[in-house]
């Protein structure tokens, strides 16, 4: 991670628009964490096929609803703030206004994180940037405990928080539920 290494005292923080001037000519998955340039190593095979099959099942409900909202997978920008700028793992964007051809300004009605790597991203930081941002719910998929969380937040507050495993149909609550995803069923 470019932050994390520096051996300055003084760690030169970014804005959102620098950030995002840069990353054009840059190869890497990096994202902007206030201010701070974060770099990750390429996702393992679990993760992706998770990623994948979370995307797949929920385009096909959107589409076969004849829904507005739009399901990307990472990397696709996401600038939650003047120094944020993240990559969810999968996201939902209803709001075709946040949409500009190149990235999402603004959060998206739902984020969904696999953890790979460093666990304390996905269960503190980048939880409190989804609630703080405005994010609607925020699923966390752990592969190591075969666990998902699922946050929803109203006005930057946790409204619930529910545990589900990988066998268990789950509610996706952006859409009241019409769609549950089993995640064993889809890796």
């Amino acid at each position: 991670m470019r932050g994390e290494g520096m051996q300055s005292d003084k760690i030169k923080k970014y804005t959102a628009k620098e950030f995002l001037e840069s990353s054009d000519e840059s190869k890497e998955h990096s994202e902007l964490w206030y201010g701070e340039i974060i770099d990750f190593a390429a996702p393992n095979e679990v993760h992706q096929t998770i990623v994948l099959g979370v995307a797949s099942e929920l385009r096909s409900f959107i589409k076969a609803k004849g829904g507005s909202c739009k399901p990307f997978a990472a990397p696709f920008d996401v600038v939650l703030g003047d120094d944020t700028v993240v990559q969810p793992d999968v996201m939902v964007i209803c709001d075709p206004d946040k949409l500009d051809g190149k990235r999402c300004n603004g959060a998206p009605d739902l984020t969904v994180e696999v953890v790979s790597g460093d666990r304390k991203a996905d269960f503190s930081v980048k939880l409190e940037m989804y609630k703080n941002s405005g994010v609607r719910e925020y699923w966390i998929i752990d592969p190591e405990s075969e666990k998902v969380l699922i946050y929803t937040f109203d006005d930057k507050k946790v409204k619930g928080l529910e545990f589900y495993s990988f066998d268990t149909p789950i509610p996706v609550g952006i859409f009241d539920g019409a769609l549950k995803l089993v995640i064993n069923e889809i890796i």
